[in-house]
């Protein structure tokens, strides 16, 4: 059976007040008291009820995290940096994988707060109306991490996924390079259709070059879609001399793909990707990259959750972290 503060409080022949009271810090109980209660919770192996102490106090202690997939390691990265801040803070983590399905993350989103969650941080490559409708009726604050929301409504951590495109982008034409491909994840979500295809086409056109629809490819982040983009590329009348690539495991791919086919890199294609993952420095020749700081994004809109949870002064809510490329092998 489970042992109770009632169990505690009659072995130790105090009250439940008392013994709450040592539970929780509270310095208002006197030096041998305090010791007996310890050493009686110690002896019965009690673990106070979180839930309980949540009722009364209002607050669990706990924090939601939502993200697409568990498995990625761009997410886990991520993830991290929001998990040593959380522990900095006394915060526990309720981590939850949505599948990046709209439905599972409004429901998931609607179970944590069933669960008093005291904060949440969320994670989609699309956030809808929808979801904001469900963040803004929400008891608890809520900050979005490595994931746009167009109207600024909602808290959130990113970078400059535009400017941070353009400056790859141009780091190409500055090389030389006129036909430059674009590798993209999924172009419903508003951060590769609205900021990095964007930050690509304005590269082009600065420099007087014209845009062609058949240089740009929509992948899935997976390295099979990184392959599959070489394959088509690689294999059409005006094959391309450089491209970007919007996530270094589909960079993985593009870097596989083209040495399958003989096609040296960077001698004769160049590649630069996003992100920075573990992934860009596994793979030979390593990878050129958009370092996107992961880690300081999840930790920068943890820490930005424990202001708000805690109703401390917060000077700005849309944080937009610092980028910069990486220069490695796969690029001259």
């Amino acid at each position: 059976m489970n042992v109770t503060i009632y169990d505690v409080a009659r072995e130790a022949n105090v009250s439940m007040a008392t013994v709450s009271r040592v539970v929780n810090g509270n310095p208002n109980v006197k030096p041998t008291t305090r010791k007996k209660v310890l050493e009686v919770i110690e002896r019965l192996g009690y673990r106070p009820n979180a839930v309980a102490r949540g009722l009364a106090s209002k607050k669990t202690t706990t924090v939601g995290v939502i993200i697409p997939d568990i498995s990625s390691i761009f997410f886990a990265e991520l993830a991290r940096g929001i998990e040593d801040i959380a522990t900095m803070y006394k915060y526990n983590i309720l981590l939850s994988n949505s599948d990046q399905n709209p439905d599972k993350e409004v429901h998931l989103l609607q179970t944590m707060l069933g669960k008093q969650v005291d904060g949440i941080v969320f994670m989609s490559g699309h956030v809808t109306e929808e979801h904001v409708r469900e963040f803004e009726l929400s008891s608890v604050p809520i900050v979005l991490a490595g994931s746009i929301e167009e109207q600024g409504k909602i808290p959130s951590v990113n970078i400059d996924y535009e400017l941070a495109t353009y400056d790859a982008v141009n780091s190409f034409i500055e090389s030389g390079h006129k036909k430059i491909a674009f590798l993209v994840g999924p172009l419903r979500e508003p951060i590769n259709a609205e900021k990095k295809l964007v930050g690509y086409k304005n590269a082009l056109k600065d420099a007087g070059i014209d845009y062609n629809e058949d240089y740009v490819i929509e992948g899935d982040y997976a390295y099979d879609s990184g392959l599959e983009a070489i394959e088509r590329l690689m294999d059409s009348s005006n094959p391309p001399t450089a491209i970007f690539v919007g996530a270094d495991e589909m960079a993985l791919g593009v870097i596989h793909g083209a040495r399958d086919k003989g096609i040296k890199v960077p001698e004769e294609l160049e590649v630069i990707s996003s992100d920075n993952t573990r992934l860009s420095q596994m793979v030979r020749p390593q990878l050129t990259t958009v370092v996107q700081p992961l880690y300081d994004i999840g930790a920068v809109a943890m820490r930005l959750l424990t202001k708000l949870m805690n109703n401390e002064q917060v000077d700005e809510q849309t944080v937009i972290l610092p980028h910069r490329i990486e220069k490695r092998q796969s690029t001259k």
